[in-house]
C-alpha cells in the first residue's frame, strides 16, 4: 500500500512538471511570436512610409507678396479637390509590400502605436498586421481588426475617451479620429461592431479570446 502511494505521488509530481514545462513554452513561444508580430509590422509600416506620399496641408500657402496689381485674385487660385471627396463610394487604394497589399497607416499617439493596415483581412495577415475588416475612410464605417499582440492592438484598452487616431491612406490623405467610447462585444454581436454611425471602429480579442474589446471613434 504504502509502495502505491509513493507511486502515485510520484506520478502527480511528474504531471505537475509536466504542466509547469508547457507553461513555459507556451509563455516563451507567445512572446516570440509577439516580437516576430512586431517586427513584421515596423517593417511594413517603414516600407509604406518611404512611398505613401506626404499628407495634404489643411491650408494652402498664400503667394509671396507682390504689387497690389499683380497679386492673384481668390477665384486664380485653384485649389485640388481629393477624388475621395468627389467619388466617397471609391476603392481605397493599395501598396504593395511584400506581395501583400496595405491600404495605409494607423497612428495612436498615446499608444505610441505606428502600425499599416493591410487591405483584406484573414487569419494569416492579422499575425503579420491589422487588417481592414469592412468599410472605408471615404464613406464611413471604416472597421480595423487587429490581433491583441501587444506590439498590435493588445494596448488598446488603455485608451480613454478624447484619445487621438489618425489614419492615413495609400495617397497621403490623412484622417485623425477622436475616441468617442469603448466597449467590449461577444462573438455573436456583429451587427452591432458592423455599426456605421461610427466613422472608425478599432476591435481585437480580449486575453482570454472569449470577447472583443471595441474602439469607437469619430472623425474630427
Amino acid at each position: 500500500m504504502m509502495r502505491r502511494r509513493k507511486q502515485g505521488y510520484k506520478a502527480l509530481i511528474a504531471g505537475g512538471l509536466l504542466l509547469l514545462a508547457a507553461a513555459f513554452l507556451l509563455t516563451g513561444y507567445n512572446l516570440l511570436d509577439t516580437r516576430r508580430a512586431g517586427l513584421a509590422s515596423q517593417q511594413a509600416a517603414e516600407e509604406l512610409k518611404a512611398v505613401i506620399p506626404a499628407a495634404s496641408a489643411d491650408t494652402v500657402e498664400p503667394p509671396d507678396p507682390e504689387p497690389a496689381e499683380e497679386t492673384p485674385s481668390a477665384d486664380d487660385t485653384e485649389v485640388e479637390i481629393p477624388d475621395y471627396i468627389l467619388n466617397p463610394e471609391m476603392e481605397m487604394p493599395e501598396v504593395e509590400v511584400d506581395g501583400s497589399a496595405y491600404i495605409g497607416l494607423l497612428e495612436v499617439p498615446d499608444l505610441d502605436l505606428s502600425l499599416p493596415v493591410m487591405s483584406q483581412w484573414s487569419y494569416d495577415n492579422l499575425r503579420l498586421s491589422p487588417c481592414r475588416y469592412s468599410g472605408s475612410a471615404y464613406s464611413g464605417g471604416l472597421v480595423i481588426a487587429g490581433h491583441n499582440y501587444r506590439t498590435h492592438f493588445g494596448p488598446l484598452d488603455r485608451l480613454s475617451p478624447g484619445a487621438a487616431v489618425v489614419f492615413t491612406d495609400a495617397d497621403g490623405n490623412r484622417f485623425t479620429y477622436e475616441v468617442s467610447e469603448t466597449e467590449v462585444l461577444q462573438p455573436s454581436d456583429v451587427p452591432i461592431l458592423m455599426d456605421d454611425q461610427w466613422d472608425l471602429t478599432l476591435f481585437t480579442c480580449t486575453l482570454d479570446g472569449q470577447a472583443r474589446f471595441t474602439v469607437r471613434c469619430t472623425l474630427t
